[in-house]
């Protein structure tokens, strides 16, 4: 794989992520294939190999540079920053890219989709919870994988009504009903 910092990697993974969006917003996910990638990147089949496996690595890839860009920028919005991820942000992106999002969801890519990102926000949620310094009567990685599957329930259940609450509504939401099992596994 090339270095992701590279300017040149970064504009061909941007090719490559805009390539992918557009597909994905016309044809649906399981229907695209790498060749129609790289053909709507404008690149060749070995340079889409240098940066991914195949088209599900390119997806959760760039899954988690959204996860990675909401989460660096929680301290610039007041409410997210005691929180453990940018349950906030990411509302507020997927309203921003619904579209995107129901062809994710109610594709036969779902499966992938929500795999990878229950083990990334449980990955992201664990390690909020060690920084806390907490001590908790339930293991971190479980109480993780809680948080973050209540969340994605939440943001399926969201888009599958058609977003009838704002973001900032869904996240009260959900923060109401995942904070007693938090302060529940806290030891006091």
């Amino acid at each position: 794989m090339k270095n992701k910092n590279d300017r040149r990697s970064q504009r061909t993974r941007q090719l490559l992520s805009d390539a992918l969006v557009g597909l994905i917003l016309e044809k649906g996910y399981s229907a695209i294939t790498v060749s129609d990638i790289i053909d709507r990147a404008n690149i060749g089949r070995s340079t889409f190999y240098a940066h991914y496996r195949d088209k599900e690595d390119l997806l959760a890839g760039e899954l988690d540079r959204v996860v990675d860009v909401l989460s660096n920028h929680i301290s610039h919005d007041v409410s997210e920053r005691d929180s453990l991820f940018p349950s906030l942000g990411l509302f507020r992106h997927v309203g921003e890219q619904h579209e995107l999002y129901k062809a994710l969801i109610w594709g036969p890519g779902a499966d992938l989709l929500f795999k990878h990102e229950q083990k990334s926000l449980s990955e992201k949620i664990e390690q909020g919870l060690r920084e806390r310094k907490k001590e908790f009567n339930i293991s971190p990685p479980i109480l993780a994988n809680y948080i973050a599957g209540s969340f994605l329930t939440l943001l399926k259940w969201w888009l599958d009504n058609k977003m009838i609450y704002s973001p900032k509504q869904m996240d009260e939401i959900f923060k109401k009903l995942t904070q007693p099992g938090i302060e529940a596994a806290m030891i006091k």
